[in-house]
């Protein structure tokens, strides 16, 4: 079965963002892909952090989960749609969350982002709590016959959530980011292999992907590893469409060359 890693560098005009999405689902979809996932943040990139507060939307609709059911349906493929703002009772807090949406259109699942992304380097400060509430629970859905585990950006540092979401073991883990180009440039690659390897199953990452209006720089690097941590496919910067076939039978060739799986002992 073909995915695809949709990279783009979304900018502070939601419409835009959403005009790119459709446009590369199109494109994923022409080019054979049955399941494409959006990178994070990808409706938007805002001028400061709690620009994301003005365009949140409730937890049953808007504008933004509308397209991305209407481009599933439309398309008929499984779109991972990156992340969104989800209003919560706190009007100063949403939630990061990450929606998945059946090639009928429906919602499948959702995911609030765990773990909340903070850094100071003395030239670069991120808090993400300081507009974004952390989510509380792991989340797999069953996708093209795929067993998918769900997670955002900075949750590749913590390999314990995705031991969490391998009973029984996924077939595929995504990873929508915004990584920074300083810890992207550091990190990226290695982290997403490790958990390609670990867990044994193959890792879709999308991406943000150049320097933004705002000033920031993503690193991009979009990319599918296999569950031997061979990269099949990547776009280094800018906007596009990563395609890689994912094979069952790879998946099961590796699990039971070193059977690390059963192994485990105590998780």
């Amino acid at each position: 079965m073909k995915i695809a890693a949709l990279q783009m560098v979304s900018t502070t005009r939601v419409d835009e963002n959403l005009a790119t999405a459709q446009r590369l689902i199109a494109q994923a979809a022409r080019d054979g892909a049955e399941l494409v996932a959006l990178p994070e943040y990808f409706c938007l990139m805002g001028r400061t952090d709690r620009d994301k507060l003005g365009v949140a939307e409730a937890p049953d609709g808007g504008p933004i989960q509308s397209m991305l059911a209407a481009a599933a349906r439309e398309h008929g493929v499984w779109v991972i749609g990156g992340t969104l703002p989800i209003r919560t009772d706190d009007p100063e807090r949403v939630l990061n969350s990450n929606c998945v949406y059946a090639p009928d259109g429906t919602l499948a699942a959702r995911y609030d982002k765990i773990h909340l992304f903070k850094y100071d380097n003395g030239r670069e400060r991120y808090d993400e709590g300081c507009a974004i509430r952390a989510g509380s629970v792991p989340t797999t859905v069953q996708a093209a016959g795929l067993r998918v585990g769900l997670s955002v950006c900075y949750d590749l540092r913590f390999p314990e959530l995705y031991r969490e979401m391998m009973h029984p073991p996924c077939d595929l883990i995504s990873v929508p980011a915004a990584f920074t180009h300083t810890t992207g440039l550091a990190h990226w690659e290695l982290l997403l292999r490790a958990r390609a390897v670990e867990n044994q199953c193959y890792v879709v990452a999308a991406a943000q992907g150049g320097t933004h209006e705002n000033g920031r720089r993503t690193f991009g690097h979009s990319l599918v590893v296999d569950p031997w941590g061979e990269v099949l496919a990547m776009l280094p910067e800018g906007e596009g469409v990563v395609l890689a076939e994912v094979e069952c039978e790879r998946i099961a060739s590796v699990r039971m060359q070193l059977p690390a799986l059963e192994h485990r002992r105590g998780v």
